[in-house]
């Protein structure tokens, strides 16, 4: 029997969805499903909404809950990866603080100052959790869908080489379905490659039958003028390649847009979006909650798209199939750094998973690759050198912190952020430093 570790079950609505899609491969049999939390109350509500939704798909689920997360990894095939270290209180000071500096953010949880703190407060689980998987579950898979994802995937790479790892992110597949409906193309007849960093990777090839739909996208932006006020499309019509992450996302890792009051206006940038996001995902936990106590909860179905169940599953009947994989850069794209945490496609099947050989990005993508990695870098070595100065530089290179504040700002910036994660934070990283 197979057995599948949720870590940070207690994020119920993405627990739902992995349950739907793992629920909807019947020929993987008798599963064993062990749900992790910190939080009891929200862990009590992810089994009775993961025992729902078996009986609704008829199967022979086999289900556990746990607030030990030793126990809940131990003997597991695959653990699936999906804390939030610190919860919506954490996600707030990450805006809130850089707000006090004129910083603006939208996402807040790839790059730029949410971004550096956000792994900041996860590196420390992860160690623990790496600990535990190594005397636990050591052949198990760990699925990170935890961001930062390259962040994490650079820090795990540093701490534990041997964890059998990969970063999941939909973000590509959903890409490529918004292009395939602008252009009018069915996503089933598109084939594309993607590859770069995570959240900041590139379409390098759109094709149907070996057209080229690029053109067709050109034509679509000409017709409907509204595309422009995108800025993945601003993005797309300076570097000849369409980026792989949302607009609000993608603004942030680039220093051209956030600064300036009227690109925010002519872009539509959503400032602070994922406040309200996370405030969003907190009342949805109440919602589900209410509806289970009140009998009156009803799973909705839903297609499979995410990748963790569609790893498990290849993995488990040898099926292939080709996903995006977040793994460190053994070769895989040559103008980048030899370690870093890279985006590229990847073949799993019952041997394992075989990240594909991409050669050379663009050289204008790799560009913007380099200097969203060297954020990337000195976070991670912040950590596992135990350099709080690292922290600062990190921040110093960001490319949209370094277009808004001032060196001396910066550094205030993060001594404010230290203090509001506080404890979160590994004590050696916890200093206040003047330049």
């Amino acid at each position: 029997m197979v057995t599948v570790t949720f870590l940070g079950a207690g994020s119920v609505e993405f627990t739902r969805q992995l349950l739907r899609d793992l629920l909807s491969f019947p020929e993987l049999g008798e599963l064993q499903l062990v749900l992790h939390d910190i939080d009891p109350d929200r862990l009590a509500l992810a089994e009775a909404l993961a025992a729902r939704a078996a009986q609704n798909h008829g199967s022979r689920l086999k289900i556990s809950a746990t607030t030990d997360r030793r126990k809940a990894l131990d003997g597991a095939d695959f653990a699936v990866n999906m804390v939030a270290i610190g919860g919506h209180r954490a996600t707030v000071a990450d805006f809130d603080v850089p707000d006090r500096f004129g910083l603006k953010q939208t996402i807040g949880d790839t790059l730029g100052i949410g971004g550096i703190f956000r792994a900041l407060r996860t590196f420390p689980f992860l160690a623990d959790l790496a600990d535990d998987m190594a005397a636990a579950c050591p052949d198990a898979w760990l699925l990170n869908y935890t961001n930062p994802m390259a962040m994490n995937i650079g820090y795990l790479s540093m701490i534990a080489p041997r964890l059998k790892v990969l970063g999941l992110c939909h973000s590509v597949h959903w890409t490529v379905h918004g292009l395939a409906a602008l252009v009018g193309v069915p996503f089933v007849d598109v084939a594309y490659t993607s590859a770069g960093v995570n959240h900041q990777a590139w379409v390098l090839r759109f094709e149907r039958a070996g057209e080229n739909l690029y053109p067709l996208l050109d034509a679509a932006i000409v017709a409907d003028p509204e595309l422009l006020r995108r800025v993945r499309v601003d993005m797309y019509r300076s570097l000849g390649y369409y980026p792989t992450e949302t607009s609000e996302h993608s603004s942030e890792y680039v220093p051209w847009y956030l600064h300036n009051e009227a690109e925010v206006a002519r872009l539509r940038i959503p400032i602070r979006d994922y406040v309200g996001i996370s405030a969003a995902n907190v009342a949805e936990y109440e919602r589900l909650r209410a509806e289970m106590a009140a009998g009156r909860y009803d799973e909705p179905p839903e297609e499979a798209v995410e990748y963790a169940p569609q790893v498990i599953h290849s993995m488990v009947t040898g099926a292939p199939r080709v996903i995006q994989l977040n793994v460190p850069n053994t070769g895989l794209i040559t103008n980048l750094p030899s370690g870093t945490p890279v985006e590229v496609p990847g073949v799993i099947d019952g041997t394992g998973a075989r990240p594909a050989y991409v050669g050379e990005l663009p050289p204008q993508c790799a560009a913007l690759n380099r200097n969203f990695l060297n954020v990337v870098d000195l976070t991670v070595r912040a950590a596992v050198e135990q350099r709080p100065e690292h922290i600062r530089q990190a921040a110093m290179v960001d490319p949209a912190t370094a277009a808004t504040l001032s060196v001396d700002q910066i550094w205030q910036l993060c001594n404010d952020m230290v203090a509001a994660h506080g404890d979160l934070l590994a004590p050696a990283l916890r200093q206040t430093l003047q330049r």
